[in-house]
């Protein structure tokens, strides 16, 4: 990479997109990582034309205000290896989709595609917690869970482009049906979704334990989320606590079986469950530690939470974006 990419010019601005099940957020992001405006769009419909309008839409409105040179997409699937097409989206309506194509055409702009796990990675590692390393896994936990490999100031996609889905490794053999099709995935164990599924089953079961939180989702097994269990822990909720820390064991123990594999110095915990902090990543690392190969007698990757919050993505996709278009 060169290094004034790595540095970043000013005044070259690009809009980054995270689509996820329900919305497009967007911003306007300068090359310090700076996010000078964002817009968020309501997707009554996870088609891909109407999401492609919304995209259309959002990114016309920021041009209005903004000098803006590329379009980043960050977009929660499998994207090819030439960052055009979303493979297939586990929570999305999109099979070999060519979003790259269809946002060009709507809005004269070059357009970049990113796996939005991978483009969150490449923005703490830019510009967030994992500045200056030189191995970085990033993980996000949201609905499900992706992954991120920085190697050497590069991410890591992998022969096809699809590298770090680590949500679909299987670690239950026949376990929970996961919407890839598959069982016993990891993101079944260790993801907002299995946090709320097992809220609700408590919910629903009447058990005593869980009668707080159900208060707090008015008598409702239904409206139970994943940041209310979450605030119910911070507010001391021993239930809500012991759901956290379940979470967080199936993610240490999937992280010392990635640490075995890639060999990290730091892991990046990031997404919307990642907002219930030491509750979820205190047991986390302590399940890391306990279940770690050659334990005692190799350095141990850090755990740490993600710096950059929901604009990960964003601001990732539209680094990617602006270094495509640039030739960095």
């Amino acid at each position: 990479m060169k290094a004034a990419a790595r540095a970043g010019l000013p005044g070259r601005l690009a809009v980054g997109v995270d689509i996820g099940g329900t919305k497009v957020a967007a911003g306007v992001v300068d090359e310090s990582g700076q996010v000078l405006e964002r817009l968020r769009r309501e997707t009554p419909t996870t088609s891909p034309p109407a999401v492609e309008n919304t995209i259309a839409d959002i990114v016309s409105d920021l041009r209005g205000r903004h000098d803006v040179i590329a379009v980043g997409i960050g977009a929660a699937g499998f994207v090819d290896a030439a960052r055009s097409s979303v493979l297939f989206a586990p929570h999305l309506a999109w099979r070999r989709e060519p979003l790259q194509e269809a946002v060009e055409r709507r809005i004269g702009l070059d357009v970049l595609v990113e796996n939005d796990a991978n483009a969150a990675a490449w923005a703490e590692w830019r510009f967030g917690v994992a500045r200056g390393e030189d191995t970085v896994v990033c993980i996000t936990l949201g609905t499900g869970i992706g992954g991120g490999i920085v190697l050497r100031g590069r991410l890591y996609r992998g022969q096809y482009g699809i590298a770090g889905e680590f949500g679909h490794m299987q670690v239950v053999p026949g376990g929970h049906r996961c919407e890839c099709g598959n069982r016993g995935c990891w993101e079944q164990y260790a993801s907002g979704n299995a946090l709320v599924r097992e809220a609700r089953v408590l919910a629903a079961a009447n058990s005593p334990v869980i009668h707080p939180l159900l208060e707090m989702a008015d008598g409702a097994p239904g409206l139970i989320s994943g940041p209310l269990v979450t605030l119910a822990a911070q507010a001391g909720d021993p239930a809500c606590v012991e759901l956290l820390g379940e979470v967080g064991q199936w993610l240490g123990v999937g992280i010392a079986s990635l640490a075995a594999a890639l060999d990290p110095g730091m892991f990046v915990i990031g997404g919307g469950v990642s907002e219930a902090g030491e509750l979820l990543i205190g047991p986390a690392r302590d399940a890391f530690c306990k279940t770690l190969t050659g334990r005692g007698f190799r350095p141990e990757a850090r755990v740490v939470r993600a710096g950059l919050g929901n604009d990960a993505g964003l601001i990732g996709a539209a680094d990617l974006a602006r270094q495509a278009v640039s030739g960095a």
